[in-house]
């Protein structure tokens, strides 16, 4: 009888030791998207769930916080840092906030399409820009997949040149720059986090907002807007970022399947969103909105009012270097063809 319960309490207690050391590493996965399949951050956060479980013999636990649940993206961006949160997948203005020359990719109209956009950022410039981030910030970035062409949206007009935005007060990220891309058009800019939006549209605290189509579908931004216009003025993204403590933490084969799923996911991620830019006019205006194209004559208008302004700005906080390397990378690229 003794001997029975020995064997069975060593069998039990060996069983539990298999699972401890099956699971090495929690990882726990912000995003703000909601958390269904339609939207392309969730999509690509279980493709990568799936990708790295299955690589790693469930060594790698990744657990998925959809819908801002670990906080919006400032309160992410200081977890990444900390390694309270193992990785994030956070827009462009909350990571500016922590690393200012991320800020540089709010430069308007500097891009002509996804395939410019996609070649810039997999390039040298993309390559240098995350690793000095991961030298000042100890948040490794992987990568970027798209947070959509931006547009503006209002339930004041319709807007097809820089005129008509004077008065509109416009809803923008929490960061500075782009604060001054929308009052470089005329319009007044007023910060708001982004699980604040729809309310502060819905309550009127501001005319409009300036996002991509998959946003404002995710949000249903649509229901609070009248108007839409496809100026497309910047290339918004989403990095996919670690904490550096607990990837360095990983061995070596833990690492590969962490890059290889990563690069699933921003596949799906940029696919799932470019596929929904390229149909904007016609997504939404199924969702009630008026959709104004703009000309390639007012789309001039709206470079030369705001590519200026924000570029003086964006030399004044992070200096030259930034900028021209940008200015540099996408000259190579169409220099190609």
């Amino acid at each position: 009888m003794l001997y029975k319960t020995l064997f069975a309490t060593t069998a039990a207690a060996t069983v539990l030791a298999g699972a401890v050391q099956a699971q090495e590493h929690v990882l726990k996965y912000a995003h703000f998207q909601s958390a269904d399949m339609s939207s392309p951050k969730h999509a690509a956060a279980l493709a990568f769930e799936s990708c790295v479980e299955g690589k790693t013999s469930d060594a790698i636990d990744v657990q998925i916080f959809p819908a801002s649940q670990l906080g919006d993206g400032p309160t992410v961006m200081e977890g990444l840092e900390l390694g309270t949160i193992q990785m994030g997948v956070v827009h462009d203005g909350p990571i500016s906030g922590t690393y200012q020359p991320f800020s540089v990719l709010a430069m308007p109209y500097i891009f002509d399409d996804q395939a410019m956009a996609w070649s810039v950022m997999d390039g040298e410039f993309g390559d240098a820009l995350f690793e000095d981030m991961r030298e000042q910030t100890g948040i490794r970035a992987f990568g970027v997949a798209d947070n959509g062409v931006r547009n503006f949206t209002n339930s004041v007009r319709p807007v097809a040149e820089p005129a008509d935005m004077e008065g509109l007060k416009i809803r923008v990220q929490t960061a500075p720059v782009w604060v001054n891309l929308v009052e470089s058009l005329g319009a007044s800019a007023t910060p708001v986090p982004w699980p604040e939006l729809p309310g502060a549209l819905q309550q009127g605290v501001v005319d409009g907002q300036e996002n991509g189509v998959t946003n404002i579908l995710n949000a249903s931004l649509y229901q609070h807007q009248d108007y839409v216009s496809l100026d497309g003025h910047v290339f918004s993204w989403h990095a996919y970022m670690m904490n550096e403590d607990f990837y360095q933490g990983l061995s070596g084969d833990q690492q590969t399947a962490v890059n290889q799923c990563v690069d699933i996911a921003i596949t799906i991620h940029r696919g799932m969103t470019a596929a929904q830019d390229a149909n904007a006019a016609t997504i939404l205006a199924e969702r009630g909105l008026e959709v104004t194209p703009v000309s390639p004559e007012n789309k001039d208008k709206f470079r030369e009012a705001a590519q200026p302004a924000v570029r003086e700005y964006i030399v004044g906080e992070i200096g030259e270097d930034w900028p021209n390397r940008l200015d540099e990378a996408v000259q190579a690229y169409r220099d190609q063809y």
